[in-house]
């Protein structure tokens, strides 16, 4: 952000409460008018300029009340682009993610890249049993011979390669499992775990239902970003399976929360 905000010195002129502001954002993520007008000693439509003009040169993205350092709103994109962005973090994760699997364990592993991820990492030695809506994260399961796979039916995502709907939801409510592994499209402290397709975060709330434990995994770039469809709070999960490029802020505020964070090695 910061070699952003001298490129467009050059033809724009960024004063000191501008860079002010931006170190703001950079050490937050987020900051309101009201505490920058405070905090710099002007009114708040002094601050809504500055913050116009700072969007006007993508350098911010504007909320309502505040500012962000960056758009937060994320649209669906196929499983096939994904799984190329942050491999090592998501492999680092589900290898973390697959070290909590105990023998005879009976687990829960929504869709997502970090759950294939977690199912390439995941090995047997005597049985496990593994409830999954991933027709993907299934194919790379059934090789092993000691792991039982039951895939949901119902309607196929293209995008996720995953199953989503009323079929899906109405077979979870058969089961009760010890563990939840659950990826998302965005972790936002304030509107919490989120993802881009409603009957996907329908399901998710089905498989909270159905699990003892929450445990989300998550790569450090999912958070402050947010999807259409809502799956929970913060608070309503058990455990955060991250890297460690995890802002300080962000994790400080999790552990406010009573939410265990647990930063996995590359």
């Amino acid at each position: 952000m910061a070699k952003m905000a001298k490129s467009v010195q050059s033809s724009h002129i960024l004063n000191e409460r501008h860079e002010y502001i931006l170190e703001q954002l950079r050490k937050e993520s987020s900051v309101s008018v009201t505490a920058l007008a405070a905090q710099l000693n002007v009114s708040e439509v002094t601050i809504r300029k500055d913050l116009t003009y700072l969007e006007s040169l993508s350098l911010l993205y504007r909320a309502h009340g505040c500012a962000i350092l960056i758009n937060p709103y994320i649209n669906d994109r196929h499983v096939n682009e994904k799984e190329k962005i942050n491999t090592e973090k998501k492999r680092a994760i589900g290898a973390k993610a697959a070290s909590l699997v105990t023998e005879n364990d009976s687990i829960i592993i929504a869709s997502g890249t970090t759950m294939l991820s977690l199912a390439r990492e995941i090995k047997s030695v005597q049985h496990l049993t593994v409830i999954t809506s991933a027709a993907n994260a299934a194919s790379i399961l059934s090789k092993d011979p000691n792991i039982d796979v039951i895939l949901l039916g119902g309607f196929l995502r293209n995008s996720s390669v995953s199953v989503v709907g009323h079929y899906a939801e109405k077979m979870m409510q058969d089961f009760s499992c010890s563990k939840l592994f659950i990826g998302v499209d965005g972790i936002d402290v304030e509107f919490g775990l989120s993802t881009t397709n409603m009957m996907e975060a329908n399901l998710n709330r089905e498989m909270m239902k159905a699990a003892q434990k929450i445990i989300v995994l998550a790569d450090s770039s999912k958070f402050g970003l947010r999807g259409f469809s809502k799956i929970c709070d913060i608070t309503e999960v058990d455990q955060v399976i991250t890297d460690k490029e995890i802002p300080q802020h962000i994790l400080d505020k999790f552990n406010d929360l009573g939410v265990e964070v647990t930063l996995a090695d590359e």
